[in-house]
């Protein structure tokens, strides 16, 4: 079991580091077409990064942490749980 939450804690922080270099691209994407068809000044430039880099990395984030939570066996541990919880009754 040790091993597994091992594995999957280093497959986490690759897929995290995966998904910051996805939100970067992202970002320059979207300032390179803002850039091109309007006029870009600071508060835009501010603005579409933080909003453009945080939505991603949040929602990207968040599937990674439900994987990481089944490849780990915490999602096992729930169910064992909460079974023999059901089973007490």
């Amino acid at each position: 079991m040790d091993t597994n939450c091992q594995t999957a804690m280093a497959e986490f922080k690759r897929i995290i580091a995966i998904i910051a270099i996805i939100a970067v691209l992202m970002v320059v994407g979207a300032l390179t077409y803002l850039g091109r068809y309007s006029t870009l000044d600071a508060n835009t430039v501010v603005a579409t990064t933080l909003g453009v880099f945080f939505s991603t990395l949040l929602g990207c984030g968040l599937f990674a942490a439900a994987f990481f939570s089944d490849k780990s066996g915490h999602d096992q541990d729930v169910t064992d749980a909460s079974k023999s919880e059901r089973e007490r009754r």
